[in-house]
């Protein structure tokens, strides 16, 4: 009997949330930070099937006479949060046979009935760049989510106009992929080899490469395919982006030079010796994902790490949006990166842009999400106040116009909280209806 009912709950929700999307939905008298301008006093969100159908002023929108309104006065709504570097879903990557492989997907080894996920989405985020690890020259490919409930992990990928999932590649260089000793292996214990090794990989990614197109269309004489080789030649071509973990200037500029040398698109990640080199950053053209601390410590690369490298890159003219590398910092105490940079000298509306719009644009992503703008997706979270205020709740969290979150539901408050049967991830998760005990 118990299984009938599983069924009927899972039913239940999916026609919910299906139902959610036929009727347009209003929200009204909230101030509304769409990012793309000025923030709107009395506003309107109106939102249909996914999508934003308008945002502005309650004079100015025209609310649908079937839309579902929401009185929302004395709160705040801005675009979902996007996390440019994040570790939900219990994923891992490369193992230890080589330090580069960039055949390894993230892909096969995330969980979304994790109990992160839900995390996330009581801290606002509602796109995620998830990566395996950095103990690795090259770990592996990265996904990008969007922070929905889920039963596997194809109802959270997000995909191109052609259906091909949208991901990454995940590098690093510094102490993380170094090895020393016996134990070392094929591993690097230098930084000067790391980078060797580095180059050594994508020259026979050129190789290969060259090889594919004087084949032409005679498969006869294709060199073997070889996995690896594939998206390191999609790593030249500019079709995928490299996400590389990197920390002390050294590091940033030896990230630099390869990239300048192979062509290939690349984000800065952590970047704690930014400030040193901002200019040098900003004239590579390159953006960077940062993490904003407020305990500094850890690792000995990182002791000159400072909360000033936002303002730093913002004043050279560098693309840069913050992170979470949660758990480093927990998804759920996100906003608190751009109030802590804010408090470092960085503006008020370059920090609320660096946790939506940059980001989206670190990610290709800014067609879709990152601000409040008709077309877009219907990616955006309720506040009980100022963005920045430490006292300020996320209230309700939507992804593509359905709410993932609910302060409201006890359930939701228990992953926005924490406390006994928060991180229950061998339950079975019903999405809108909570968890359910298996035998």
């Amino acid at each position: 009997m118990k299984h009938f009912w599983i069924s009927v709950l899972a039913l239940l929700c999916v026609t919910t949330h299906a139902n959610s999307q036929e009727r347009p939905q209003a929200f009204t008298g909230a101030t509304i930070i769409p990012i793309a301008g000025p923030a709107i006093m009395d506003g309107v969100l109106v939102v249909h099937r996914g999508k934003i159908v308008a945002v502005g002023p309650r004079a100015s929108v025209r609310i649908p006479a079937d839309a579902q309104t929401t009185n929302a006065t004395g709160k705040v709504i801005m675009p979902g949060l996007v996390d440019s570097h994040s570790h939900i879903g219990g994923g891992s990557g490369a193992d230890g046979s080589a330090p580069i492989q960039p055949d390894v997907r993230l892909l096969d080894a995330i969980d979304v009935r994790h109990s992160s996920i839900q995390r996330a989405q009581a801290g606002g985020i509602t796109t995620a760049n998830v990566m395996p690890g950095s103990g690795h020259l090259l770990s592996g490919q990265t996904l990008y989510l969007k922070v929905r409930d889920g039963r596997t992990v194809d109802d959270l990928l997000i995909r191109d106009a052609q259906g091909q999932m949208l991901y990454g590649i995940k590098m690093a260089n510094g102490t993380n992929s170094l090895r020393s000793g016996a134990a070392a292996g094929p591993f690097s214990g230098t930084r000067g080899k790391s980078a060797a090794l580095v180059r050594e990989q994508f020259v026979r990614a050129q190789e290969y490469r060259e090889k594919v197109r004087r084949a032409g269309n005679d498969k006869s004489k294709f060199p073997p395919r070889d996995l690896a080789l594939e998206q390191l030649v999609a790593v030249l071509d500019r079709k995928l982006i490299v996400h590389h973990h990197t920390h002390r200037h050294d590091d940033i500029m030896t990230v630099l030079r390869l990239q300048k040398e192979f062509g290939f698109r690349v984000v800065l990640h952590h970047v704690s010796e930014g400030y040193k080199i901002a200019d040098e950053i900003a004239r590579a053209g390159v953006g960077s994902s940062i993490i904003i601390l407020d305990s500094p410590g850890g690792k000995l690369e990182t002791k000159d790490y400072s909360p000033v490298t936002g303002a730093a890159l913002d004043r050279a003219g560098a693309l840069f949006g913050f992170h979470t590398d949660d758990y480093i910092t927990d998804s759920r105490l996100f906003l608190r990166s751009a109030a802590l940079a804010v408090r470092n000298g960085l503006s008020r509306d370059r920090a609320l842009y660096a946790m939506t719009m940059a980001n989206a644009r670190l990610l290709d992503l800014q067609d879709r999400v990152g601000t409040l703008e008709a077309g877009k997706d219907a990616d955006f979270i309720i506040l009980s106040g100022d963005p920045l205020s430490v006292y300020t709740h996320v209230l309700e969290t939507y992804v593509e116009g359905v709410r993932v979150f609910d302060l409201a539901d006890p359930k939701d408050k228990l992953y926005a909280t924490g406390g006994y049967g928060a991180g229950r991830d061998e339950a079975v998760h019903f999405g809108c209806y909570g968890y359910m005990e298996g035998n």
